[in-house]
């Protein structure tokens, strides 16, 4: 029983480790990704941006489309464990959650005739990120609910202010700001974001309009 136990907390673990550093490259997208970057804005900043103009864009996509960059990632980590004689099934877990973290981000876009069956259950179980609970990272100022895997972990880091003060630690350390999301239509965000690094004449839609 105990070893049971044992496992169901380390299972747990492992996947909410996994939901957060799936938050954590989510927030570093949103937050710091600037669309005209060589090779990264092209890559993952741009589509970015556009998944918050098309919410639902990404959802034709196919699953490697949509997950290659996660697969190679988590597909690397497992290769380290290996060497590192560290491969264990709570590397496998991570792995494997880590690789669908977009996969799972596009099932809470789409409807339960979409999803089928088993994914639009487990997501009422709340085994998976539901729907509504992502709609709020859509929701202006759009700078919250970063992690794609559960509900769990979003109430938590929102609720102490957790990006918040990384984003404060960077903008006085660094002297990088966050950068302005021009999808928000709240002014009141665009007036804080308004003095981001990005120059007025070089927002996001004038980077994607050029490519």
């Amino acid at each position: 029983m105990f070893h049971l136990f044992q496992f169901t907390v380390e299972f747990i673990g492992v996947v909410l480790l996994a939901d957060f550093v799936s938050g954590f490259v989510h927030w570093l997208q949103d937050a710091f990704g600037r669309p005209d970057f060589p090779i990264t804005g092209k890559l993952f900043t741009q589509p970015n941006i556009l998944h918050h103009q098309q919410p639902r864009y990404f959802t034709r996509h196919g699953w490697l489309k949509s997950s290659w960059d996660l697969l190679l990632i988590n597909v690397a980590i497992m290769l380290v464990a290996f060497w590192l004689d560290r491969l264990t099934w709570h590397v496998w877990v991570f792995a494997i959650i880590g690789a669908n973290a977009n996969q799972i981000h596009k099932w809470a876009h789409r409807g339960p005739k979409a999803n089928g069956r088993w994914i639009t259950w487990l997501q009422k179980m709340r085994l998976l990120q539901t729907p509504r609970h992502h709609a709020r990272h859509h929701t202006d100022p759009k700078n919250s609910h970063y992690c794609t895997v559960t509900n769990a972990l979003n109430p938590l880091l929102d609720g102490i202010g957790f990006w918040e003060a990384l984003e404060w630690c960077i903008r006085k350390g660094l002297g990088v700001k966050r950068r302005i999301d021009t999808t928000v239509r709240s002014p009141l965000r665009r007036d804080i974001s308004s003095t981001s690094r990005l120059s007025p004449s070089r927002t996001d839609s004038t980077i994607l309009s050029e490519t």
